[in-house]
């Protein structure tokens, strides 16, 4: 009803001179101005609005989700042509930290070093 007000208001128009030519009468407008739904139908359609929005959210949250990792994906690409870059990184990274005024600061080393360390240390 609510999107065909048009084609309502011409059905309307007529009904309206099938019943009132016999008698003279020609009514010259139409419209049908407000329609009142039901209660069930409100909630119906404010459930569907709301699934809509509920999508679109989604959508625009997918697509975002996308465009960072293939953002990340280039950036493991840099990072992999250029050996100095990860270690640049991972030094911003504890600065980042620091700043922060943590007690305690995890610093992961590689184990081919620690493996470097053991012969020195069983020599």
């Amino acid at each position: 009803m609510l999107s065909q007000r048009e084609k309502l208001n011409v059905r309307v128009q007529e009904i309206l001179d099938h019943h009132t030519a016999p008698w003279g009468v020609k009514v010259t407008g139409v419209e049908v101005k407000q329609v009142d739904l039901p209660e069930s139908m409100l909630r119906a359609m404010a459930k569907q609005a709301e699934a809509e929005r509920e999508k679109r959210s989604k959508i625009i949250h997918a697509e975002g989700e996308f465009a960072a990792s293939q953002r990340l994906a280039d950036a493991a690409k840099v990072l992999a042509t250029e050996p100095t870059t990860i270690q640049l990184r991972y030094l911003q990274t504890l600065t980042e930290i620091g700043v922060e005024k943590n007690t305690t600061i995890i610093f992961p080393v590689p184990l081919n070093l620690l493996a470097g360390l053991e012969k020195l240390l069983n020599k």
